[in-house]
C-alpha cells in the first residue's frame, strides 16, 4: 500500500484503508502522553516514585551531614571532576545539587531490590564506621561487611563456603577506599561478577566500577549515619511494599 507522512497532521494513507486507520490513530495519539509514558517505560526507577524516597531527606540534611566536605586540593581523582562545585580554604567541595540526585536514584534501586526480596550487602572497612554500619543492616534485616576484606569471598565462595551460595543482589559502599587508601577489593570482585553496587565516593575516589556512584563525604561519622539512616529507610520501604502487596 503506498503512503505519505506529512511533516505536520495525522498521517495520511492512501487508498480504502485510510478511513479505517485514520481514526483509530487520532484516538490513541489523543490518549497516550507522549513526554511522561516514554520516560517511564525507559527508566521504570525513576517514574514514577513507587516508595517516596525522595521524601526521605532534602538538600539541608546533606548540608548539615557535612556530605558537600572533600578531601585537600591535590587529592582530586580525574573522573570525579564533574561533581566538584569549587573548592573552599584548601578543601573540595562537592555540587549538593548532583549528590541529591544521585542519591535519589540509589535509594529508589535499593528500595525496589528489597521489594523483590533481593539480598543487601552493607560494606565498609572503616573500624571508625563499624558500628553504625552493622547496626544499620541489622535494623533493615540486611547484611554488613565491615571487617577486613576475605579476597575470595566473591569470586571463589563455592570453595570457601563448601557448597553453592547465593551472593547478594546489591552492594552498598559506605566507602569505596579501604583503610589505605586503596580501592575497596569488592569494587573490582563485584564489577567481575556483575553485582551491582551503590557507593559514596569521596574526591579522592574512582567512580567508574560504581553501578551508582553517590559523590560525598565518607569520613565524616554524621555523613556515613545519615547515609546508614537513609539506606535503611529505603530498603524498609520496601519491604513493607512488598507486605501490604501480597497480604492483599
Amino acid at each position: 500500500m503506498e503512503y505519505e507522512a506529512a511533516v505536520k497532521g495525522p498521517l495520511k494513507l492512501k487508498g480504502v484503508a485510510n478511513k479505517e486507520i485514520q481514526n483509530p490513530v487520532k484516538s490513541k495519539v489523543k490518549h497516550f502522553n507522549f513526554p511522561t509514558d516514554i520516560k517511564e517505560l525507559l527508566n521504570p526507577l525513576k517514574f514514577p516514585d513507587y516508595f517516596g524516597v525522595r521524601n526521605l531527606f532534602k538538600m539541608k540534611d546533606l548540608f548539615n551531614a557535612r556530605v558537600h566536605f572533600g578531601h585537600k586540593e591535590g587529592t582530586l581523582d580525574p573522573n570525579m571532576k564533574p561533581y566538584i562545585f569549587g573548592s573552599r580554604l584548601g578543601h573540595l567541595i562537592f555540587d549538593l545539587d548532583k549528590t541529591t540526585e544521585l542519591l535519589q536514584d540509589a535509594l529508589n534501586v535499593t528500595a525496589h531490590i528489597a521489594h523483590r526480596g533481593g539480598i543487601i550487602l552493607f560494606v565498609c572497612h572503616n573500624p571508625q564506621h563499624t558500628v553504625t554500619v552493622e547496626n544499620a543492616a541489622e535494623q533493615a534485616g540486611e547484611y554488613a561487611h565491615a571487617r577486613e576484606w576475605n579476597h575470595p569471598i566473591f569470586t571463589n565462595s563455592e570453595k570457601i563456603y563448601n557448597g553453592v551460595t547465593r551472593l547478594p543482589d546489591l552492594l552498598i559502599l559506605l566507602s569505596t577506599l579501604n583503610p589505605l587508601m586503596q580501592e575497596h577489593t569488592a569494587v573490582r570482585d563485584a564489577a567481575k561478577l556483575c553485582i551491582p553496587t551503590i557507593g559514596i565516593v569521596d574526591s579522592n575516589s574512582n567512580p567508574n566500577l560504581i553501578t551508582y556512584p553517590v559523590p560525598g563525604n565518607d569520613d565524616s561519622p554524621t555523613a556515613v549515619q545519615l547515609y546508614c539512616n537513609l539506606f535503611r529507610d529505603a530498603i524498609l520501604l520496601g519491604k513493607s511494599k512488598r507486605s501490604k502487596v501480597s497480604s492483599s
